[in-house]
């Protein structure tokens, strides 16, 4: 399965017909096939990576937000324990799945009973045989509508028919972190994706060569070598002995790791508030290379760090937040004239897609300051 297309109406403070496309629309050269695309079916191409980028309070959280909701449904065939209301939230979804191009539909509710939970309501299924000789019209008509589901729950969507089987088809990483619970979500991960004894340790050097070992003793409580010496330490203490900020980097780069080696993509929010740079550019460049990313996995990244922008080839792959009150989206290949030889960061500092901080502001409050 792999998701092609969203569209949403209602959804927190988006503008109706909130768009996001995750097919290829720019020319393909084939360098891009080679490290910033990746084939599904023949002719049909998705991205190895997407950022989206903004002002502060643009929409960014809002729209990697959205593409969460919609892993939710694919994956759990559920949607619950959000943040935000389902209450008339519309949603069209398109994906890829054996050979076929399926389009589904609902609208949302809020389970009356239990709040934290949606209801599925208005569901319809479409689908139709993909064919390369038709990319063109890839959302348009020819689809069929399914029919003769049996009942369900009302908090399960029909999704359950076509996909079958609960799976992480995607993992979402907010930019606060997990807290303690990091630890329990990082060993858990370990046992069920099986990750070996040696990567972790690699990964735990690249974050902190001076821990040796980090292992799991109970619920609450791992043993630690650090510097040779042998801790046996909570939870609690381990998140202040390591920092936040190794804690969240040890969990979010094991991830990437097996984001890489499963194939489920790997979706951060505010990449730059759990990795330095350079890690940032090491995990784009990890996703680009083929004999490392053979599963097809895609990052998607919200981001402040406009130099990373750099290392793209492409520019329909970036989408740009804006805000007037509600949120929606750009794309810089669709909806902006960007010659391709100039640096992406260098258009960002020039405000050409009106995304800097307003300068006038900053010397209004410095000038307040002084007085």
């Amino acid at each position: 399965m792999k998701l092609l297309r969203i569209t949403a109406k209602n959804f927190k403070n988006c503008k109706d017909n909130f768009t996001v496309d995750f097919t290829a629309k720019a020319r393909k050269s084939s360098e891009d096939k080679m490290y910033e695309l990746q084939e599904i079916d023949s002719g049909l191409y998705t991205y190895n990576t997407v950022a989206f980028v903004g002002k502060n309070a643009s929409g960014k959280t809002t729209a990697i937000e959205l593409i969460d909701c919609c892993y939710s449904i694919l994956g759990d065939f559920r949607l619950e324990n959000k943040h935000y209301s389902y209450e008339n939230v519309c949603l069209e979804i398109y994906f890829y799945h054996e050979g076929e191009i399926f389009k589904y539909t609902t609208l949302l509710k809020n389970d009356i009973i239990n709040p934290k939970k949606a209801v599925f309501t208005d569901e319809h299924v479409f689908k139709k045989r993909y064919y390369k000789s038709r990319i063109n019209s890839l959302f348009d008509d020819g689809f069929t509508e399914i029919s003769g589901f049996t009942e369900l729950p009302e908090d399960t969507s029909n999704i359950f028919f076509i996909l079958k089987k609960k799976k992480n088809y995607a993992v979402y990483f907010d930019s606060m972190g997990e807290g303690t619970d990091t630890y329990s979500r990082l060993f858990s991960a370990i046992k069920n994706y099986s990750l070996p004894a040696e990567i972790f340790e690699n990964i735990l050097t690249i974050f902190d060569e001076n821990v040796k070992e980090l292992s799991v003793i109970d619920e609450y409580n791992y043993k630690l070598i650090y510097r040779d010496e042998q801790k046996i330490i909570s939870d609690k203490e381990l998140l202040w002995f390591l920092s936040s900020g190794t804690t969240k980097g040890i969990l979010l780069y094991t991830m990437m790791i097996l984001s890489l080696r499963d194939g489920f993509d790997l979706i951060i929010d505010e990449i730059e508030n759990h990795f330095h740079k350079t890690l940032v550019e090491n995990m784009i460049s990890l996703f680009k290379e083929k004999s490392v990313n053979k599963h097809n996995a895609t990052l998607i990244f919200t981001t402040h760090y406009c130099e990373v922008l750099d290392l793209f080839s492409r520019q329909d792959n970036i989408w740009i937040s804006k805000s007037d009150g509600q949120v929606y989206l750009s794309n810089m290949h669709e909806n902006y004239e960007v010659r391709t030889e100039l640096l992406k960061s260098r258009q960002f500092y020039n405000n050409a897609f009106e995304t800097a901080v307003d300068y006038n502001e900053l010397m209004n409050l410095k000038r307040k300051l002084k007085k």
